[in-house]
């Protein structure tokens, strides 16, 4: 045999062994900036809430307005392929989010603002339940006095800083909330209607087609699940808002129709939401029944209501395409809560299901190789 015939093998497992080193190389490189981006994520993570908190004036009315777009988007669509002109359109949607707003808060705050009267009288009907329960236990009141006694607490002193009234900081914060709304609103017409053309630079606006029209399905896939899934889940808070007036009303619970819209839009809240409800009308019925048993009645049949919607109904509705991890839903729950308030909780969801449809489709970090 020559020596040609002998090179060759050798040859071949020498290319074989740098093809094998290279693609090591390769996939340790991957991870590594899969590592970094985890990490930049992380710090990204623990240091937006303290910008977005500061600037809450300028980012929460763009998030809010990018997350309106993102739901009338495929309204507008829809109005915009029966003939309305793009402009009319996104007027359109806009207006009927924005009236259905003002209804539900409209079927909440009247009867609301008719049961302020009522108020110091359910008070005192709460006082008086709470009373009779704190009779029933004075012996932990009496160890309570015992204990600070032996504390020698009678020399401390009690220090009262004036805060500022309820009506003060409704009125200091009403203009605030006004142009926050406005701008919110402007800034969501202008996004809305111009997703036709942001569509068409996607498409023809760049080199590769294929990219083009892998944007385009990120986009479409964003708008449409977020989309779908608000009003599946606005369909079935509207029917637990139903229901509980009813209820309410059965009952014989003072303004039905307020309590129904109460539950259909804290509904919208995972897990805290409900948590008020219960709350809300353990007070209510405590203040207004002759007994606490009596009082609680409105809570529990709240509370088994929601057990039967929570874990029969949506999960059936929803399907496996919407499914989120409960411990994401409350890490989003808490993590905008802390940032924005009310408004960050309710955002909470539908930021969570952009982000989670945009890693469907980007992919997520590859750290185990």
């Amino acid at each position: 045999m020559s020596e040609t015939d002998f090179s060759e093998p050798a040859s071949t497992a020498s290319h074989q062994q740098r093809r094998s080193s290279r693609l090591a190389f390769a996939e340790q490189e991957l991870r590594l900036i899969s590592s970094l981006v985890l990490l930049i994520g992380l710090g990204l993570f623990f240091a937006l809430p303290f910008v977005l908190s500061i600037g809450s004036v300028v980012f929460l009315p763009v998030v809010t307005a990018l997350v309106l777009t993102v739901i009338l988007s495929p309204l507008a669509d829809k109005l915009n392929g029966w003939g309305l002109p793009n402009a009319l359109a996104s007027v359109a949607a806009l207006m009927f989010f924005f009236a259905i707003l003002v209804l539900a808060l409209a079927l909440i705050l009247q009867p609301a603002v008719a049961l302020f009267d009522d108020v110091p009288a359910m008070a005192q009907g709460v006082m008086a339940r709470f009373g009779e329960l704190r009779e029933r236990f004075a012996w932990i009141a009496t160890l309570n006095e015992q204990l600070a006694a032996l504390m020698n607490s009678d020399g401390s002193r009690e220090v009262v800083l004036a805060a500022p009234s309820l009506l003060e900081q409704v009125a200091f914060a009403t203009p605030s909330l006004i142009l926050e709304t406005i701008l919110t609103l402007l800034m969501a017409y202008f996004m809305i209607e111009a997703r036709v053309r942001l569509r068409q630079r996607l498409l023809f606006g760049r080199a590769s087609f294929g990219t083009s029209i892998k944007a385009a399905r990120v986009i479409r896939e964003v708008q449409d699940r977020v989309a779908a899934y608000i009003l599946t889940v606005g369909s079935i808070n509207a029917m637990v808002g139903v229901v509980v007036a009813l209820g309410a009303w059965a009952l014989g619970v003072d303004a039905p129709i307020m309590w129904g819209g109460l539950a259909a839009l804290l509904n919208f809240l995972p897990y805290v939401g409900p948590i008020v409800m219960v709350a809300l009308l353990g007070l209510f019925g405590i203040g207004t029944a002759d007994t606490i048993v009596l009082g609680l009645v409105p809570a529990t049949a709240y509370l088994v209501l929601h057990t039967i919607e929570a874990n029969l109904i949506t999960p059936a509705v929803l399907g496996a395409r919407f499914t989120m991890n409960p411990v994401m839903i409350l890490i989003a729950l808490s993590y905008f809560t802390w940032i924005w308030g009310v408004f960050g909780a309710l955002l909470s969801v539908p930021i969570l299901l952009m982000l989670t449809a945009l890693f469907d489709h980007i992919g997520r970090p590859n750290l185990g190789g």
